[in-house]
């Protein structure tokens, strides 16, 4: 038979049509959701609204598929993870530890005292060595330096667990959870009521790009980076939303649907004194349901956690309007859907999620 009788027969047609439909599958709404297969994630300064809509997108695919159907997905089946911490933790831990392996691969929990990295041997060399024993390295680190450096010398990708100026993992979980809640982010306002910080810094890097306000409200003195506020601005600009800042954590919370804050004091680290002034400084940003009074009436609270009272108090904390359970619980699901992101080319099977 010839190419041109079966090019116009109507199998031909048929099967033609079909691929087509299953390709705009992914394509229609999400044409430009570009892949990140092979990138680090060191910031979400660094990645556009759609390559961060597609890494959420990705979690909340896993998190149906796995938890609620019940599927196995060794995705990551053959691969390994080095997890380096300088600093503990539980939520990053567990999260990456426990869904790295429900995904088939092999985590290794690295503490400095497990490894010669930046004690015996230089960043600059561990990372090569790294790079040629696993697949991708996920570093909770305390200088956002330490990250660059890794990065700049490993061939493979790497994941910022936490650092002086950025916590990217902890924003997915708190965006996944937000639009689980709300059924879509954009439009949406969080305010950040406390200091600002690695958290904070992330929020702003990525609420933008989802079509999210945000408002900070900080004691003078204990603002974001300047350049992360430059940044914020720009972003805001681009992306047709609001940014405030103030030192009024009231006029924060005015209108808003998301409150969230985080640590204000380090009580193992900081003297009596600086504790006695920190604790002065932030009067009044302790989030109650006074301070909910003049949010939205649907207003919900989050936290990174661990929490101490001065910053939220147990009305809050323990109340309906408060997600932070759900909140950590996606912190596994969200990590699963950036390390599958980075390693694959992985393609969520249901449809995509509002935006």
């Amino acid at each position: 038979m010839s190419k041109l009788l079966i090019a116009n027969s109507p199998v031909f047609t048929f099967l033609k049509t079909l691929h087509s439909c299953s390709t705009r599958r992914f394509s229609v709404g999400a044409a430009s959701l570009s892949s990140v297969k092979g990138r680090s994630c060191l910031t979400l300064k660094d990645f556009s609204s759609d390559e961060i809509k597609r890494i959420l997108w990705v979690s909340a695919d896993l998190k149906h598929r796995i938890k609620h159907e019940k599927e196995y997905l060794p995705l990551l089946q053959g691969k390994s993870i080095a997890m380096i911490f300088e600093k503990r933790s539980t939520r990053t831990r567990m999260s990456t530890e426990t869904g790295f392996a429900l995904l088939g691969g092999h985590p290794c929990f690295l503490t400095t005292q497990d490894i010669h990295m930046g004690v015996n041997e230089n960043y600059k060399d561990s990372a090569r060595v790294l790079s040629g024993l696993c697949d991708i390295i996920l570093a909770r680190v305390y200088s956002h330096s330490t990250l660059e450096e890794l990065d700049k010398e490993a061939s493979i990708p790497i994941i910022n667990g936490l650092s002086d100026r950025y916590h990217p993992i902890q924003i997915l979980a708190d965006f996944l959870t937000v639009q689980e809640h709300y059924g879509s982010l954009s439009g949406l306002t969080v305010s950040w009521i406390g200091k600002g910080n690695m958290v904070s810094h992330s929020f702003l890097m990525a609420a933008a790009k989802l079509g999210v306000h945000m408002k900070i409200a900080t004691p003078k003195g204990y603002e974001p980076e300047k350049s992360v506020i430059e940044e914020a601005q720009r972003l805001s600009k681009q992306h047709g939303t609001q940014f405030v800042l103030t030192s009024d954590p009231m006029e924060a919370a005015c209108d808003s649907n998301v409150l969230v804050t985080d640590t204000w004091v380090d009580f193992e680290k900081e003297e009596e004194e600086d504790k006695k002034k920190r604790l002065k400084d932030f009067e009044g940003f302790q989030i109650t349901m006074q301070t909910g009074s003049v949010a939205k009436p649907d207003w919900i609270f989050l936290h990174c956690l661990p929490r101490k009272m001065e910053e939220v108090d147990d009305q809050v904390f323990y109340s309906s309007r408060s997600l932070i359970f759900p909140e950590a619980a996606n912190r596994k699901w969200t990590i699963m859907g950036l390390m599958v992101s980075l390693l694959t080319d992985y393609d969520p099977k249901i449809p995509m999620i509002k935006f």
